[in-house]
């Protein structure tokens, strides 16, 4: 155990803002903060300068002499150093603008400067334990008695500006501009110490801390004069706090001088901001609130979730704007300590991973919650109705970069769960997605996501980002990983990108054009394809982090097929149905002779009979283990199927298939009687007596996927499942080898095109943290849960009683074409068919939770969410030493509150 340094005891007691230590009521030790965040860095003879000036008392350089007796000149350069470890500050405002230096309290002050020295933090790491110790523990008892205002404790919340109504009446102190105005001729930034403790710490939520802290006036000198900022101008200050809006940060200024002075301006992320945790932590908003609160326009609102992402209290969350059959939902409202007593039982410990909760459980709309990605369907649709087609394709992109892929081939999972479908039948959401992406098909400029990250608008950042397969997942998690400007290449073994949406889906499903024009965008966006490159055959993983590469996303899909394990499936005239899907997507002159049998029952054998059939073969049939209503296959397909005069049989399984002069002859099917066992595990049971002979020249095995790995994983520790798939974890789909992330059907098995749209996002956040050391890749990822309202209790009063549009069908037989003959919706269906919405979800917002930072009304795109002033009080300013001025007459209200309740 290191020695007790008497010297550094009495400093710690001195600035600390915990009372019991304070007041002499319990004696600090070497294992309080207050002692060893200080020990590591501050020498005794900076702790006998330091506590020879008084707290928050300026002291001019010969005053602070005559009481150290100390000679000027070795005081100053010893100064200096207490200034440059963090100890003291120093500013000019006297006067007769002499400099005077002030010994702060811990937070703001000291603890936050200490941090704020990035390479003494990164050294002495314990420093950044102590910030968060000294900006949590003062405050477990007292924030209960804080009034609104924050009584000179801490930080305050000064609202986004333009969100402040320019109707209502405002405080000068509640703008941004009045600030800037005030300190116009001295701007600095720097580091924010709260990123780079918790980044320290190992505790980063993905917020990288960057320059995001303005001081201001004095401050500005004394961030750069001890190498913890640089000047800007006014425009780049502009800058940064318009970037910040863009990325959802608060905006806080200190709050400890009184009305008439700040020395900073912060721009807040939630998960790691020790000052925006005092209202989530402890739950008591008064610490940090404006004076305004959100309020949400219910008509307008179309539950996009917008705000409820970026909401950093968890205020907003999504709800039904449907009546009950028992009336109106009344939504839950955090308690408050108005008049409760308030402890720990209170507190919500996992604050970061609760605020990140979406829905009441009353639930929202079920578009939303069904999709797989949660794109926000109902703001989209609404967008349509409004002729927004361009702002509607933006919404679309944040959560799905290729909506005119999924336009064509979406399983319609939104469409499935539609309130409208309990009414009559489902808002065409596919068919409206589809028209909103062939807008920008004709545009004459494609929309290229803009580039905003820690370091700027429109900038790269250094870490090299490689994703192995050009498919959806891929695809999906190289467009966010460019968006936030990280330099991206797509590895992809074939000559073009695109997986199995270019290689496993036909063109009459998916024309190859509007596969190529989405990716086209990823290559506007700076996103480099090197194509006929297989990994781990051309190059290997580990060639390619000597390259530089910092992560890896493999993504290289099931593009394998599976045989039946039958007799007789050697045969000339047998392939799988991936195999023969290829081979009409590379060349659609691809001949079939005769009579086709394709076993499966899903979509891509849907699609594999529907090929063959265009590929000549005379008669096309399906068979499949499953009867007609538990069949996997979308019955829209299997209908198209059967129009094209496809049969399709159910409940039969292969027995072998017949062969003659090693060719095929016939196959033989058995009569399914069940496909899985009481425990719902696949355990097909069969009539081994009930016999189908089926006379054919080519079967097409349909009938699942395999994935293909060749050497890519060779020399690497990645673990792969019996049935081929990569383990992974199920959150950050992070593999044994921590630099390689999986996602899409290598660790899902096969499944749709969104399902890999929605795994690229996710892979995407978590190589985000992963290159950033001291990023979790899990804290505060509680996004991915949607509940959907209870359809059986709603009570639909009017809607629009249009029936459902149906696209129309271009000129000639599909049967006999490879081309795709739907059309899309005409503009006047499109409006006609939106507004068929029953609009059923929408956002609320807790006013107890809110602290009216303005942040959700900079997202909302349909005036649907604004702020009132209702909470004047709270632009009260006060001086750090007149606290219990403040504390005092709330508290003893508070008290008599809670006497009241108890009788």
């Amino acid at each position: 155990m290191a020695e007790e340094r008497e010297l550094i005891l009495k400093l710690g007691k001195k600035i600390t803002d915990r009372i019991p230590y304070k007041l002499g009521m319990e004696k600090l030790t070497v294992n309080d903060p207050e002692y060893w965040g200080l020990a590591g860095v501050v020498t005794d003879e900076m702790a006998e300068v330091a506590l020879c000036m008084d707290v928050r008392k300026p002291i001019t350089l010969p005053k602070l002499a005559k009481k150290t007796k100390k000679p000027e000149a070795e005081l100053e350069k010893l100064l200096q150093e207490m200034a440059v470890v963090g100890i003291i500050e120093y500013n000019w405002e006297n006067p007769q603008h002499e400099k005077q230096y002030i010994l702060p309290m811990y937070v703001p002050g000291s603890a936050e400067f200490m941090v704020m020295n990035k390479e003494q933090v990164e050294k002495h790491t314990e420093v950044a334990d102590f910030f968060e110790n000294m900006s949590r523990l003062p405050l477990e008892k007292v924030t209960p008695m804080v009034p609104l205002g924050g009584a000179g404790i801490g930080m305050h919340v000064i609202p986004v500006e333009k969100a402040i109504p320019a109707a209502q009446e405002s405080a000068d102190v509640e703008h941004i501009s009045h600030w800037l105005k005030k300190y116009k001729d001295k701007y600095a930034i720097g580091q924010c110490s709260c990123r780079l403790q918790q980044r320290v710490r190992g505790e980063g939520t993905g917020d990288i801390e960057g320059e995001w802290c303005i001081g201001v006036g004095d401050m500005a000198d004394f961030l750069v004069q001890t190498g913890r900022g640089h000047y800007v101008e006014l425009d780049e200050v502009l800058e940064l706090l318009e970037r910040a809006e863009k990325m959802g940060y608060v905006h806080q200024i200190t709050n400890i001088d009184g009305e008439d002075k700040i020395f900073a301006i912060c721009n807040c992320a939630v998960g790691v901001c020790n000052a925006l945790r005092t209202s989530q932590l402890f739950n008591t908003p008064n610490m940090s609130r404006s004076a305004y609160r959100a309020h949400v326009t219910k008509e307008n609102c179309v539950a996009c979730g917008r705000c409820v992402e970026y909401c950093p209290t968890g205020a907003a969350k999504l709800g039904q704007k449907l009546c009950t059959k028992n009336g109106e939902i009344t939504y839950p409202k955090q308690e408050l300590p108005d008049a409760t007593k308030w402890g720990p039982e209170k507190w919500s410990t996992d604050y970061r991973d609760k605020n990140q909760i979406n829905c009441y459980e009353t639930g929202t709309a079920p578009c939303k919650t069904a999709c797989p990605a949660h794109v926000p369907v109902q703001g989209y649709v609404k967008m349509a109705a409004e002729g927004r087609y361009m702002d509607a394709l933006k919404l679309i992109k944040n959560e799905n970069p290729f909506p005119a892929v999924c336009g064509s081939i979406c399983n319609r999972r939104c469409e499935d769960a539609c309130t409208r479908g309990t009414i009559d039948q489902a808002v065409a959401i596919d068919e409206i997605k589809k028209f909103i992406a062939e807008q920008e098909m004709h545009a004459d400029k494609r929309y290229i996501p803009e580039i905003v990250n820690h370091l700027g608008t429109g900038v790269d950042l250094p870490q090299k980002i490689a994703i192995v397969g050009g498919g959806p997942a891929g695809l999906s998690a190289a467009f966010y990983c460019r968006k936030m400007g990280y330099p991206v290449t797509v590895f992809e073994k074939e000559s073009r990108p695109g997986g199995m949406l270019l290689n496993g889906i036909p063109s009459f499903r998916l024309e190859k054009n509007i596969i190529d024009a989405e990716i086209e965008v990823l290559r506007q966006m700076g996103v480099t394809f090197k194509c006929g490159v297989e990994v781990g055959k051309d190059v290997t993983i580990q060639q390619l982090r000597e390259e530089g590469f910092k992560a890896f996303y493999v993504a290289i899909g099931a593009q394998g097929g599976r045989k039946a394990g039958v007799p007789g499936e050697d045969a000339d005239g047998v392939k799988t149905g991936v195999e023969f899907l290829r081979s009409v997507n590379l060349d659609e002159s691809t001949k079939l002779s005769g009579r086709t049998v394709v076993v499966g029952g899903g979509n891509v054998a849907v699609d594999v009979a529907r090929a063959a059939l265009r590929a000549g073969s005379g008669e096309v049939s399906m068979f499949c283990l499953e009867s007609r209503d538990i069949m996997p296959a979308a019955k829209d397909e299997v209908a198209e199927a059967e129009e094209e005069g496809i049969s399709v049989n159910n409940s039969w399984g292969p027995k072998e298939i017949l062969t003659e002069n090693g060719k095929v002859k016939a196959i033989v099917f058995k009569k399914c009687l069940s496909v899985k066992d009481a425990d719902g595990r696949f355990n097909p049971q069969y009539d081994e007596n009930d016999l189908m002979t089926v006379e054919c020249e080519n079967v097409l095995l349909s009938i699942g996927q395999s994935i293909v790995w060749g050497d890519l994983l060779k020399g690497t520790k990645v673990e792969i499942r019996p049935n081929g798939g990569a383990i992974a974890d199920p959150v950050t789909y992070q593999t044994a080898e921590p630099d390689i992330f999986v996602g899409g059907d290598v660790y899902t098995g096969p499944r749709f095109a969104i399902d890999a749209i929605a795994a690229g996002k996710e892979g995407f956040v978590s190589m985000h943290r992963f290159v950033n050391p001291g990023q979790s890749l899990t804290l505060g990822r509680n996004r991915r849960e949607f509940i959907e309202l209870d359809k059986n209790n709603i009570d639909v009063e009017t809607f629009d009683n249009a029936k459902r549009q149906i696209p129309g069908t271009k000129a000639g037989v599909a049967k006999e074409t490879f081309r795709d003959l739907r059309c899309t919706l005409t503009e006047e269906q499109i409006k006609t068919e939106a507004k068929r919405c029953l609009g059923c979800g929408a956002s609320v917002v807790d006013e107890n939770k809110c602290i009216g930072c303005g942040i959700c009304t900079t997202k909302c795109e349909f005036d649907a969410i604004h702020l009132t002033r209702d909470l004047p009080d709270a632009s009260r300013m006060w001086k750090s030493e007149d606290k219990l001025k403040a504390i005092a007459p709330y508290a003893l209200k508070r008290q008599f509150a809670i006497k009241r309740n108890k009788n």
